[in-house]
């Protein structure tokens, strides 16, 4: 209902005139009714003849004033609150705007009449949205809420520059009874964001990141790739124990983060693979990324010459990851931190400066509490070769031994290869020469993916392991005929040196004349 100015200039005297009218206890009868009725269009009448005569004296800006006051007292007030939820925040994306949009594509039920589906190349699912209009009802502690997608189109511009356009406005809004207001924005946004990230998990294509650039500027950065390794625990050919033990530790350290924040430490993890090549320490690597979800960054210390550009690059690395240094025994030599400058192999001082010390910083200093939730993982083919300083807890944490093949390693490989599970004629000839033969799980697996025929695939790995031991057993004897020969030697020099002892005692002291 439009109210004029004119009711707007009368409504005091009305306020008063009726308040005095309705007040009276004696409004029983009809007569006494329309009497006050007619009083009141008589006020009203003489009031609006008031505002004839004055109101043009009033500014307009202050009539429209007054009249959007009136609309709103008079306007009926709604129990619902609806937040406006835009998808940016000036030149940035809004974070609660992108979570919605994930959580409500996990939310689309049968009474969903239109959804945008899409697909990129290089994603594995389809990536489902609300359409514009669409509304989803959801359910939080018994609270109801109402979600709609709105798209405003933006408003053709006279313009002849081709280049000008202005893309289309979208945002959510979420309506539901006011009094819930502090449960929503306190306790249903957080779990949206949380919800999404999850959900974003589940679907987030991970990423290898590898060095790039030029190490002799220093101009060095990441570069990625998809990590589509397959490797998961399932198909580590490890003993169970050994898998459980770091898929508990993995654990623990993920949902930790309140815990590492009040000890006061950085909240990271650090794991020494240690064992022969090909016992399978790269693909536990895989394995610990594909179960974390976490992106891996592939760090070679020999493509870094100072300790500032492995500063840049640990800044440059993104949280929830897993830095992997391989062969930490042999990508590069380090100067020790307590060698002099000068000293060593001759290197000049300005032309490597990635010392030792730089990569203690690195893993366990200042500069790595820049970041939460990453992991570091050192693989080496010979622990004893590394400097006991690398080593201490709080730099590798987790020492994780990667052995040759066991009986265990091969019914895993065995199946994973060749699909068989449980019996086999071979089972028990293989397992018996597993024992006794060092072999790795990759000479394993590469015999075994030498036939699609199970039964010729397990006969060429017997034969392979009943070679390995044969070679075992003449190495063995080798060794222990090299072991006499060196014995003898080192008896017969022994023998040598306490005959020459003897011969000398044996002298008589020279007396020499005193003059």
């Amino acid at each position: 209902m439009y109210l004029s100015f004119n009711f707007v200039c009368a409504l005091p005297f009305l306020c008063s005139k009726s308040a005095t009218m309705f007040s009276s206890k004696e409004l029983t009868s009809p007569s006494s009714l329309l009497a006050a009725y007619a009083s009141m269009a008589g006020s009203i009448m003489m009031a609006q003849s008031m505002a004839n005569q004055f109101g043009h004296l009033i500014p307009q800006q202050i009539r429209d004033y007054l009249l959007s006051t009136l609309r709103y007292f008079f306007k009926p007030q709604s129990p619902i609150l609806t937040l406006v939820i835009e998808e940016s925040t000036g030149i940035s994306r809004n974070q609660v705007y992108d979570a919605s949009e994930t959580y409500l594509s996990t939310k689309v039920s049968h009474t969903t009449k239109r959804l945008k589906i899409s697909k990129t190349p290089k994603e594995k699912n389809l990536t489902i949205k609300l359409e514009k209009g669409e509304k989803v009802v959801d359910q939080y502690e018994g609270i109801e809420l109402l979600w709609r997608l709105v798209f405003v189109k933006p408003e053709k511009k006279d313009s002849s520059n081709l280049f000008d356009v202005v893309a289309e406005k979208r945002w959510f809004e979420l309506s539901f009874h006011k009094n819930h207001k502090e449960k929503i924005l306190g306790s249903y946004m957080p779990y949206i964001i949380e919800k999404a990230r999850e959900a974003k998990e589940k679907v987030r294509v991970l990423k290898m990141h590898t060095l790039q650039g030029s190490r002799a500027y220093g101009d060095i950065k990441w570069d990625s790739v998809n990590l589509e390794h397959p490797a998961t625990f399932e198909t580590l050919a490890m003993e169970p124990d050994l898998k459980n033990i770091v898929i508990e530790d993995l654990d623990r350290f993920v949902r930790r983060k309140e815990y590492y924040k009040r000890v006061g430490r950085a909240w990271k993890r650090g794991y020494l693979l240690y064992g022969p090549p090909g016992t399978g320490k790269s693909s536990l690597v895989a394995a610990m990324a594909n179960y974390l979800r976490f992106d891996v960054y592939d760090l070679q210390l020999a493509n870094i010459m100072r300790d500032s550009d492995l500063r840049k690059l640990l800044l440059a690395t993104g949280n929830r990851s897993i830095l992997v240094i391989e062969d930490i025994d042999c990508s590069v030599d380090l100067p020790d931190r307590r060698q002099a400058p000068g000293d060593g192999d001759g290197r000049k001082q300005h032309d490597v400066q990635l010392t030792l010390s730089g990569l203690l910083n690195f893993i366990d200093g200042l500069w790595s509490s820049c970041g939460d939730e990453r992991i570091i993982i050192f693989t080496t083919n010979h622990k004893d070769r590394l400097d006991p300083a690398l080593l201490r807890p709080g730099r590798m944490d987790m020492h994780i031994h990667m052995s040759y093949c066991t009986p265990h390693g091969f019914r895993v490989l065995a199946s994973n290869y060749l699909g068989v599970n449980g019996y086999h004629r071979l089972f028990g000839e293989i397992e018996d020469l597993i024992e006794n033969t060092e072999v790795t799980p990759a000479q394993v697996a590469e015999e075994l993916m030498t036939s699609e025929d199970s039964d010729a695939a397990l006969e060429g790995l017997v034969k392979l392991l009943k070679r390995k031991k044969l070679e075992g057993d003449e190495l063995f004897d080798e060794g222990l005929h090299k072991g006499e020969i060196q014995k003898a030697k080192k008896q017969k020099v022994e023998n040598k040196r306490r005959g020459s002892v003897r011969i000398k005692s044996r002298r008589k002291p020279i007396k020499r004349r005193s003059y």
